[in-house]
């Protein structure tokens, strides 16, 4: 069945792509169950991707080293190499974008593509047209993808999960409902745990459930996002796909950081933070940025997290200010300690502006630090004076040749 008047959306996604890409270079790898894992003795050991065979043995993303091998005893281990995998998604992305300029990378391994007048233009059908780019995808780079084919975002998502490897799926006006109703309302986009167990109360198991409910009694129950899931289900999506190259205006920089062992003492937190904090910075003055607030979140062994923000009265890209900020909304909000333990930690900065768009204000840090209010502002001029002329050595000699106010702590797998 053909697509007339609607938009013909592709979504493309790398069948277990890590993996695919590991064996394009180890070809005896596709005969073995096979998984990209981090190093397990430093508590980065889960599986990241895993090949047919690894994931027919039970072994699952997300499954720690340990568990794989339970699964499947003769597994075999790959370090990652995201670099290797970037290169590999550029050649795919590149192949998208020969048929069309819309082509929206989602993440490394999957894109959104507008093929909307392709199809007339080739000549052929929009399955044969998926088809013949999942051959082109296989010859040329080597890997396969599977493509759901729709007439719009969510569905086309959902039609390369339908079914996979290296397959294709057409949902159209005509047979969504039969296609996707019928599934668990769990497998709709951005329908979380917390939401699916409150539409289970109400009876609702399927998207088809969900679908032919009251849209006014969806939003009752779930709010905004619920009104979203309704829509979705019922194939109202207006999202476009962007033009290749094109991105998002950015709205947050953060940084986390899951230590090698748990963090139990002040200055442990505050050597974290400072690390994750400098990152930040250095990633806000390239960009031009300064961001009013700063987010944190910790999170337990237990996997247990707790998140806290602050609005800052004024703008700024200082990592010594960001840095303490951070650490006042942990020392504050967290009993550090050994009965406390931190497994990992994020810091954020948000609500950013362009630094030539950022009026001039004074903070506390400028008051605290100067008591001659004709003088705030030069002493905060020369703060960011210095840490930019740290960031040219940093370009110049490396990312480890200079450090600003923390110590280098290889016990926690800071510095390594």
């Amino acid at each position: 069945m053909e697509f007339r008047e609607d938009r013909v959306i592709f979504h493309c996604d790398c069948n277990n792509f890590y993996a695919s890409c590991e064996c394009l270079e180890r070809p005896e790898l596709r005969d073995v169950p096979m998984a990209v894992a981090g190093d397990p003795e430093y508590r980065t050991g889960i599986v990241v991707a895993k090949n047919e065979l690894a994931k027919k043995a039970g072994v699952k993303t997300t499954d720690t080293v340990w568990q794989a091998k339970k699964k499947c005893p003769g597994i075999v281990f790959v370090p990652p190499r995201h670099r290797f995998y970037e290169k590999i998604s550029r050649q795919v992305n590149e192949i998208y974008h020969s048929y069309t300029e819309y082509v929206e990378p989602a993440s490394i391994d999957e894109s959104f593509l507008d093929m909307t007048g392709a199809s007339a233009y080739y000549g052929m059908g929009v399955k044969e047209l998926a088809d013949a780019l999942r051959r082109r995808i296989r010859e040329e780079v080597g890997i396969t993808i599977s493509v759901g084919v729709s007439f719009n975002r969510v569905f086309a998502k959902m039609g390369s999960d339908y079914k996979k490897p290296d397959a294709t799926t057409v949902i159209t006006r005509e047979n969504f409902r039969d296609i996707l109703w019928p599934l668990p309302v769990s497998e709709l986009i951005f329908a979380g745990k917390a939401t699916v167990e409150a539409l289970n109360k109400k009876y609702i198991y399927t998207i088809g459930d969900l679908a032919k409910c009251s849209r006014e009694n969806v939003n009752d129950w779930l709010g905004k996002g619920g009104d979203q899931l309704w829509l979705y289900a019922n194939g109202m999506d207006s999202a476009k796909v962007r033009l290749f190259g094109e991105k998002d205006e950015v709205k947050s920089i953060s940084h986390g950081m899951t230590f090698r062992r748990n963090l139990v003492d002040v200055n442990e937190v505050r050597t974290g933070i400072s690390v994750l904090v400098d990152d930040i910075a250095m990633q806000l003055r390239r960009q031009n940025l300064k961001g009013s607030v700063v987010q944190v979140q910790i999170k337990t062994p237990e996997l247990r997290t707790i998140s806290r923000q602050t609005t800052l009265d004024h703008y700024t890209y200082l990592q010594h200010e960001i840095k303490e900020v951070a650490m006042k909304l942990v020392t504050e909000n967290w009993n550090i300690g050994p009965l406390a333990p931190i497994r990992a930690i994020t810091v954020g900065v948000t609500h950013l502006s362009p630094e030539d768009e950022v009026s001039e204000q004074l903070s506390l840090f400028d008051m605290g630090m100067d008591p001659v209010p004709g003088e705030r502002s030069v002493n905060r001029e020369k703060l960011e004076k210095i840490e930019a002329a740290v960031d040219k050595l940093r370009m110049k000699h490396g990312s480890a040749a200079i450090t600003l106010g923390f110590q280098k702590n290889e016990d926690i797998g800071v510095g390594r």
